[in-house]
């Protein structure tokens, strides 16, 4: 059935709440859920951990072709195992959001990490999130949302977030952080934060979790409606 393969992509600059929507979409829809971020954290984790620069785009990639990254779901969620590690909370701590965006930007890095995502959502209904799922790895996808929400908001949510997972947080620290992962997701090279020019885009800032899941379900069953 054609509504078994749709694909959902839900693009945003950082903390905008792409994950958490996201999941919640996923699960409502019974859709795979991929959370691309969360590769390119795992990758920016072991190469923080095994010293290598995370801009230096040669050594990435081959520590990348010797990386294996897995998402699976419990009960709690999505689990992020890197080289048969759970390491879902790891990729959360301050080193790895400081230097995810510098992996992030690498060419090279993106076109293999490109190939290994449209590999998970193929033949499947899923729900993809990142920054450039709309543009540049599904860029048929369906239905397309590009979240924002205010500096200020996404960095209280953040802050709001690791507290609660017991993660150390500095609330002026992270508003910085986000700040300069938005200057360095959008004047990238290769596959910038960009709206695609059929995103519907949706402003977080003022909205709950609950309202922003409603609108992109609401998307998603105009699309079904079109089909039918």
């Amino acid at each position: 059935m054609q509504e078994q393969h749709t694909a959902i992509a839900i693009d945003g600059p950082a903390a905008a709440g792409k994950s958490t929507v996201a999941k919640i979409v996923a699960d409502k829809l019974n859709y795979i859920y991929v959370d691309t971020g969360a590769m390119y954290r795992a990758l920016t984790l072991k190469a923080l951990n095994d010293k290598v620069d995370p801009s230096d785009d040669d050594a990435v990639l081959d520590l990348l072709m010797n990386t294996n990254i897995e998402l699976t779901n419990d009960s709690t969620g999505q689990r992020v195992i890197l080289d048969g590690k759970d390491v879902t909370e790891e990729i959360r701590y301050q080193p790895v959001s400081a230097n995810v965006s510098y992996v992030a930007k690498l060419s090279t890095v993106r076109q293999e990490m490109l190939e290994r995502q449209r590999e998970l959502a193929k033949d499947r209904g899923v729900v993809m999130d990142g920054r450039d799922i709309g543009t540049h790895v599904l860029p048929n996808a369906q239905v397309k949302i590009f979240l924002v929400a205010s500096v200020d908001e996404r960095a209280k949510r953040r802050h709001d977030e690791n507290i609660a997972k017991g993660i150390p947080s500095d609330l002026e620290q992270l508003k910085a952080e986000i700040e300069k992962r938005d200057e360095i997701d959008s004047n990238r090279e290769t596959a910038p934060l960009v709206r695609a020019d059929d995103a519907i885009e949706v402003d977080t800032t003022s909205l709950s979790i609950d309202e922003v899941v409603r609108s992109i379900l609401q998307e998603v069953e105009k699309y079904k409606d079109k089909q039918n």
